[in-house]
């Protein structure tokens, strides 16, 4: 090494700018270089640093050094990229809310897609749950950044994760871990390898998972002497304890590694988790018991009916208002839980000092408690198998076959009122199944004297399934009920082609193309088991005739209200199956340059979309599926960048600019009860990212990235209708993202080793809503992870301990806004936590 390089490591070393050196992350401290990674963002096996896109690649060891077990926990060390567990009113952190570029979805509901593909060994998870996959025994982890359409197809609009599994080995392994930790955390993982001949090598993998809740319920003090209703059935179950926020999982996984002989192996691969948890916390940020929203205001409905401004400020007895439309809301019977039309709970007339909806019986003041008694599971079902087979035709041609099945059987239940009703005020019962088979054929090969590579693939995907969501409001005035189920049929099918041609040694082109043929249909099946739009009208019961609204006599209740199925007159959607079909063409075209042999420039330019549908959650009747549709997001990306590595090998820098128009977004609005997604606008994104590694020498290295993104829109589309103005910020979408993470290791001798590090993250303010609402804004931050380990016997035996969000730092990653129901609430990230890591290999 040159004394100029010595020198400049020195500095490094020394100086407090190694802030700028940002993070692949992909190193060990204990190399004396960077390592070499090779990734598949291709479809083929090459080195990261020689692929024209943005990639950030974990390997597993480093999975393994920073005690990260999901996904989710990957988001800080990733430029532009916001990973959470949860969504809203999902109740579950196996969702995965992932966001890349500001791309990505913030839902759960089986009939919408997500932003970010996840591929787990070549297999597509079609759902956001059970995406916050448990990491067992993984190669490693791929973020592709940018529309990777062309390549992986339909729903990768924002960018792609690609989980690689360890392929077991040719001798007998075994390796097990045991964490403990804060609230009572206790995991427990082990792999082994077992091979049962010389070309059948196999390995399993199992996990398990369990901590306390960190949300407590609490008491209320009820000196006011309120009642309330019964708990009511619902359809997945009740309660989980007295606390929120825990962990309760078991996964398990297998692989076995067939080679028939050097030209043809297949990989047989299954999987199974099983989750029975507590729901994620949530906490009442605000209630609004008399304001009216858009549609109306339920809760002042219901507060109407309990003359509650008179009862608190006067103690006055409750009186009721007079005859009317909503007098029938107050003297007639109310729906009463699951199954559907059941009228069990008394009118709340005769319910004399009914709980009311005001902010001191659902706000205790402090983030980690609640009184909420309501629905309290998030259990989860996940079965997947993949079959994998490769058969090398000749030197320079492969046949690649991906078979791949999965089946999610997912319940849970969330209180989001906060109060002692047994989450009669606002709750979410959901109870969804989906099944998907994938198959996928790739012919690899290369050409031209190895000039040329490509891949060229045909594709198809099947998934049907269903959602049945419960959801009373205020008093079970209104009673969401997807009685007659949600039903959902995709077939996509795509074919594509992409290929690398070399025309010099320095400079090469790609060119790829996928064409994609989504046909999507659905039954809707959502229904209010109350009435309330009967009742409130004042036309009621449905058969009854219209005249008494004046309207036409000849008119039923149910026809001068739009309820468009004949003998269903409380179902919302009309009956039948829609069906839909989209087709798209996802180009991809890059040039890269090879500067040195250390060095590689590139331009490129790629197209991706995620498919349209129909939205489900509705408050009213329609008279056409067409008014719940939503048409495809599209998202063009032109971007630049530099890969390099300098001073033999010990600084890695890489740095990419974007610039991406993106269109038709699929964003949520608020149509009075209901949530409802549909194309609010376009927008222009700019951004850039730079990661560094460094070997600093003398055990020291420094990982880090920023990340920086400018997102505005550009024009609003009629959905909009003042839900999001032109200032708006879309969700989820920090302008500044910066990780920085130092770590020091330490040869100690007979076979012994200390390694040390330390993981600073600073995150701008964000939205987690499309609304931008106040309430739900996350603060600008700074976080703190840290840990310290000590190996024996040449790693056989590792001791690691550490900390989470050492400087107990707390803010909101989800939440809803529900002005109609009464309520803003949201769900904050855990609390400061420490844990105790035990690991052997034999």
């Amino acid at each position: 090494m040159s004394p100029y390089s010595k020198k400049l490591r020195s500095v490094l070393l020394h100086s407090v700018v190694p802030g700028v050196l940002l993070s692949l992350g992909v190193g060990s401290a204990a190399q004396a270089q960077i390592e070499t990674v090779v990734v598949t963002a291709e479809k083929r096996a090459e080195n990261i640093q020689s692929v024209p896109i943005a990639i950030t690649a974990f390997t597993g060891a480093t999975l393994q050094d920073k005690n990260i077990t999901n996904l989710q926990e990957l988001s800080n060390l990733t430029p532009n990229v916001n990973l959470d567990a949860g969504s809203p009113f999902s109740g579950d952190t196996s969702v995965l809310s992932a966001s890349i570029r500001g791309i990505g979805q913030d839902d759960f509901a089986f009939n919408l897609d997500p932003g970010v593909g996840v591929y787990v060994d070549g297999v597509y998870l079609a759902r956001t749950i059970g995406a916050n996959v448990d990491l067992l025994d993984v190669s490693r982890i791929e973020v592709l950044k940018g529309p990777q359409g062309t390549l992986f197809g339909r729903n990768t609009i924002g960018g792609a994760i690609n989980i690689v599994t360890r392929d077991p080995g040719d001798v007998f392994m075994l390796e097990g871990e045991v964490t403990t930790g804060s609230f009572n955390r206790r995991d427990i993982n082990a792999t082994a390898d077992i091979p049962l001949a010389q070309n059948l090598l196999t390995s399993l993998t199992v996990s398990s998972v369990e901590q306390d809740g960190y949300q407590h319920q609490i008491n209320f003090n009820n000196t006011g002497g309120w009642v309330v209703d019964p708990p009511t059935p619902h359809n997945g179950g009740m309660t989980g304890g007295n606390t929120y926020g825990g962990l309760n999982h078991f996964a398990l996984r297998g692989k076995a590694v067939w080679t028939l002989d050097q030209n043809f192996n297949v990989v047989f691969e299954a999987d199974w988790t099983h989750q029975d948890q507590e729901s994620i916390p949530n906490t009442v940020l605000q209630s609004y018991p008399n304001t009216p929203g858009a549609g109306g205001s339920i809760a002042a409905l219901y507060s109407a009916c309990l003359g509650i401004a008179s009862a608190i400020a006067h103690g006055a007895p409750i009186t009721y208002p007079p005859a009317g439309p909503t007098a029938a809301l107050c003297t007639q019977p109310r729906a009463q839980g699951w199954p559907p039309n059941i009228a069990g709970l008394p009118p709340l007339s005769s319910e004399t000092n009914l709980l009311p909806i005001e902010p001191y019986t659902t706000m205790t003041g402090n983030i980690d408690t609640t009184y909420a008694n309501g629905p309290d599971f998030a259990k989860n079902d996940v079965e997947g198998a993949a079959v994998t087979a490769t058969w090398t035709l000749n030197d320079s041609m492969t046949l690649k076959s991906i078979t791949g099945f999965r089946h999610i059987t997912w319940n849970i239940g969330i209180d989001l009122d906060g109060s002692i009703d047994n989450g009669e005020f606002l709750s979410v019962t959901d109870k969804q199944q989906q099944t998907q088979w994938t198959q996928e054929f790739q012919l690899l090969g290369t050409a031209f004297g190895a000039r040329l590579n490509y891949v060229a693939g045909i594709y198809f995907f099947h998934e049907d399934g269903f959602v049945h969501d419960w959801v009373p409001f205020d008093g079970s005035l209104l009673a969401v009920d997807d009685g007659n189920l949600n039903l959902l049929n995709t077939n996509s099918y795509a074919g594509y082609v992409h290929a690398d041609y070399k025309v010099t040694d320095q400079l090469g082109i790609t060119l790829g193309g996928r064409y994609s043929v989504d046909v999507k249909s659905f039954y809707g099946g959502q229904m209010d088991d109350n009435g309330l739009s009967y009742k409130a009208s004042g036309c009621n019961p449905p058969t009854a005739s219209g005249a008494l609204i004046g309207a036409p006599a000849f008119l039923t209740c149910q026809q001068v209200l739009g309820f468009p199925v004949a003998g269903a007159p409380y179902t919302y959607f009309p009956a039948g199956w829609n069906t839909r079909d989209f087709y798209e063409f996802t180009p991809t075209v890059s040039a890269q340059y090879h500067v040195t042999d250390d060095a590689m420039v590139y331009a490129s330019w790629s197209k991706g979309f995620k498919s349209g549908g129909w939205t489900t959650r509705l408050s009213a009747p329609i008279s056409s599926a067409t008014q719940a549709q939503y048409d495809p997001e599209k998202a063009t990306t032109t971007e630049v960048g530099l890969k390099s590595t300098w001073f033999d090998n010990n600084l890695l820098l890489n740095v990419a600019g974007f610039y991406t128009d993106y269109r038709s977004i699929q964003l949520y609005e608020q149509e009075g009860a209901s949530p409802v997604l549909a194309n609010l606008g376009n927008a222009n994104i700019f951004g850039a990212e730079v990661e560094s590694t460094a070997v600093l020498g003398e055990g020291f290295m420094v990982h880090g990235n920023i990340g920086y993104l400018d997102a505005y829109y550009t024009q609003l589309l009629p959905a909009a209708a003042g839900a999001v103005t032109l200032q708006s910020h879309l969700p989820k979408t920090p302008k500044w993202k910066v990780n920085l993470n130092p770590e020091y290791t330490r040869d100690m001798g007979n076979g012994q080793a200390f390694e040390a590090q330390l993981s600073y993250t600073h995150v701008s303010s964000l939205y987690n809503d499309s609304l931008n609402t106040p309430l739900l804004e996350r603060p600008s931050l700074d976080l703190l992870d840290m840990s310290v380990q000590y190996s024996f016997a040449n790693g056989k035996y590792v001791v690691q301990i550490g900390g989470t969000n050492i400087t107990d730092k707390r803010y909101i990653t989800t939440g809803s806004v529900n002005y109609a129901a009464g309520f803003v609430d949201g769900t904050y990230n855990p609390p400061a936590e420490w844990y105790a890591t035990f690991r052997v290999k034999l």
